[in-house]
């Protein structure tokens, strides 16, 4: 999620299971490029196995491979905790059907992956076996707010529902979220009204730029407009309005963390993450004003279960996992910077997930394990 242009201008019972409490974070051993030890999840197959698809136990650091949105290379890539490629589209050699894919999510069963190439005004489902894409929606280089156009498409993510597959995205520059019928390409709700920029939700939006999921078929939406994340329950009412620090500004794709807080990054120069309670109280920042631990236009920020931050720090071009208990990055990917495509570099990383060790991408496996897997949201 990295929308390319500057925006114009009650305690609520949690889910059980859902702790308020803080980071909560392990500390991590080594520093960028180090080796870690190598532990095997519970569930995860037996590590003497080869597996060809990556990761075969998790690390001190990362539960399994990244999937990468490496978006000025207009490719998907994914990265073992060793940092070794073992999964890229399109195949090494082939040519790209992608143009600035921002954002890549897994879809439910981990067979396919989903992602909006916001400059190009199109979604796309790849098929991860096959590296084929066999689902797109929108007008490729082509903006607009009738159906089956887009303007700026952010954070699309493929949903299961009893009804059939649904697809839901931030149209930021329409001002709007939709759910699309995967089958017939229809659009079945909106939140927002197109066209209208203005911060009263859940009637209206101001650039909404992140519709992540949220507990029992909710939905976590950031406006970039209201410098703010929106917590709506599946009936499109606000559970709860989380005002970011007054300071920062262009929040960016806020999710829940594995506590039930938010996290959410702010793409600028220098960049900041933020983890605050539902209630509005900062528990932790990292916003570095300069160095090599300041970030510059970050776009997503994922709270790992150990604890540790893992993000896309795009403009540097770089993967980073950050120990929030020591506020020093413990692993990256991509050199800091510069930006390049072959092996161990990134061009401005858009997006992420994670594949946790032990699952078959490509397989039809059960929905669940997914960092916003929640009780009843098919995800």
């Amino acid at each position: 999620m990295s929308l390319r242009f500057l925006a114009l201008g009650a305690a609520l019972p949690l889910l059980a299971g859902l702790a308020l409490s803080g980071c909560g974070t392990q500390n991590a051993k080594g520093a960028p490029g180090a080796q870690h030890k190598v532990t095997a999840p519970a569930g995860a197959k037996d590590p003497k196995t080869p597996l060809p698809w990556g990761s075969k136990v998790s690390s001190s650091i990362l539960p399994g491979d990244i999937l990468i949105a490496d978006s000025h290379n207009n490719r998907m890539l994914l990265v073992t905790p060793q940092k070794k490629i073992v999964w890229q589209f399109p195949a090494p050699g082939k040519p790209t059907p992608l143009l600035d894919d921002d954002d890549v999510f897994f879809g439910p069963h981990f067979d396919e992956i989903i992602t909006n190439e916001e400059g190009d005004n199109v979604l796309a489902i790849v098929n991860f076996k096959t590296r084929k894409v066999v689902w797109t929606y929108g007008h490729a280089g082509v903006a607009g707010s009738t159906p089956g156009y887009l303007h700026t498409p952010d954070d699309a993510f493929l949903y299961d529902k009893p009804q059939g597959q649904l697809v839901t995205v931030a149209d930021i520059k329409n001002q709007r979220i939709l759910f699309i019928d995967r089958a017939t390409h229809k659009i079945v709700k909106q939140y927002g009204l197109t066209g209208v920029y203005q911060v009263n939700p859940p009637t209206s939006y101001a650039a909404p730029n992140g519709d992540f999921p949220a507990p029992d078929g909710g939905m976590l939406v950031t406006q970039i407009g209201g410098n703010d994340a929106i917590w709506l329950d599946k009936s499109n009412k606000v559970l709860r309005t989380i005002h970011f620090p007054s300071d920062l500004s262009y929040p960016s794709d806020a999710n829940f963390t594995p506590q039930g807080n938010i996290i959410c990054a702010f793409y600028t120069k220098p960049g900041a993450v933020v983890i605050m309670s539902p209630q509005g109280k900062v528990l932790w920042r990292y916003s570095p004003s300069q160095g090599p631990r300041a970030l510059n236009q970050p776009s997503l920020a994922v709270q790992l279960k150990n604890g540790l931050v893992l993000l896309n720090d795009d403009m540097n071009d770089r993967i980073i996992v950050i120990n929030p208990k020591t506020n020093q990055i413990v692993w990256q990917y991509g050199h800091t910077g510069v930006a390049g495509s072959a092996p161990g570099y990134l061009d401005v990383p858009d997006g992420l997930d994670i594949l946790p060790a032990g699952v078959v991408p490509g397989g039809h496996n059960p929905i669940g394990g997914h960092l916003w897997s929640f009780p009843g949201n098919g995800y």
